[in-house]
């Protein structure tokens, strides 16, 4: 008789289990067993998740950033060289647009940048929408002022016995004159991206790159021995240093982000700017989460509530290997996993 009681009793766990392993599968954690989906407080999930994917080098903002600035740049010479004249008695068409041309496809460089990394043709079309007339405004604007420090620069150079371009003097004049383009560029970032302080880094990143492509550029002028060539290496290393720049200021001095590190978009990181941060597989998400059918068009929200960061979870989101039902608070470390993405959430120690 004890025997089929136990025989009765083993099928039934059994039974227990076949339920609860599918349940584990749907939790779509890449591990092998019902246990593992579910993580434990004794191991952690990090080993699960960074096997699965490798980062993508040109995820880094400074990377994708600094190539937009360059292309943009490179694009906005090139438009306006045939119509340049080298003469200073001159103001043909091609010196009056150059510097507003660069700053402007610059600046919708940087947006599309963002949004190809991002895999976004929606927030593409809005960005370089947005960013292609602030761009002429902001580039004739803020021709205007550099060319005024230009002249202020170069008369207090001149008034300490400066008397030609050789001096390294007059290549710092420059470069504080064409710190005011980087800015520009800085800000159009900024606005696009909907956030005042992303507008302040972006500015800081765009005047310290280009104020080191101006110092540079009288030098690469006599290397060149002036002309077409100068100004294509110039204007093109102006763009590069600008974006780079752009994009490692923005990085230092963030205090919250998330970097993933598994799926599509794997080695990107996004900082979290707004008061709420959505997440869903509709391309308006600020976080898209793109090739992955069982997301959902808003999956998760990160809200900002007195300073701290909490996760809001509409579909299946999981902390640390373990499912929320509905608002968790984020700690420094903490591992996210939404479908086939994961992200590690982190932030700046508080003092």
């Amino acid at each position: 008789m004890n025997d089929p009681k136990d025989e009765v009793l083993r099928v039934s766990l059994d039974e227990i289990e076949s339920v609860v392993a599918p349940q584990a599968t749907d939790t779509a954690i890449a591990t092998q067993s019902a246990v593992k989906s579910y993580g434990s407080i004794h191991e952690p999930a990090e080993p699960q998740i960074a096997a699965q994917e490798r980062a993508n080098f040109f995820l880094n903002a400074w990377v994708y950033l600094g190539l937009a600035g360059l292309a943009g740049a490179l694009a906005g010479w090139g438009i306006a060289e045939p119509g340049f004249v080298d003469a200073q008695s001159v103001r043909h068409w091609g010196n009056l647009w150059m510097l507003p041309l660069i700053v402007t496809l610059m600046c919708a460089g940087f947006a599309l940048a963002e949004s190809i990394v991002e895999r976004s043709a929606r927030k593409a079309a809005i960005r370089i929408g947005i960013a292609i007339p602030l761009g002429i405004v902001l580039g004739f604007v803020f021709d205007f002022i550099a060319n005024i420090l230009f002249h202020i620069g170069i008369g207090i150079v001149a008034a300490a016995g400066v008397q030609t371009n050789h001096n390294p003097a007059f290549w710092i004049a420059r470069g504080l004159a064409w710190a005011v383009f980087g800015a520009a560029g800085g800000v159009v970032y900024g606005i696009v991206g909907q956030s005042m302080k992303k507008t302040g880094y972006g500015a800081m990143g765009g005047a310290i790159g280009a104020a080191l492509g101006g110092v540079i550029f009288d030098p690469i002028s006599f290397a060149t021995h002036g002309g077409a060539a100068s100004r294509a290496i110039g204007f093109g290393l102006l763009g590069l240093a600008t974006g780079v720049a752009m994009g490692l200021v923005e990085s230092a001095l963030k205090d919250r982000w998330l970097y993933v590190t598994a799926g599509p978009l794997a080695g990107k990181q996004f900082i979290l700017y707004k008061p709420r941060t959505t997440m869903g597989s509709i391309q308006s998400s600020d976080i898209y989460l793109f090739k992955d059918p069982d997301i959902l068009p808003e999956h998760a929200a990160l809200v900002q509530k007195a300073g701290r960061i909490h996760v809001v979870a509409q579909g299946p989101v999981y902390l640390g290997g373990q499912r929320i039902s509905s608002s968790r608070l984020l700690e420094s470390g903490s591992i996210l996993q939404v479908g086939r993405y994961s992200f590690r959430y982190q932030e700046k120690q508080r003092s």
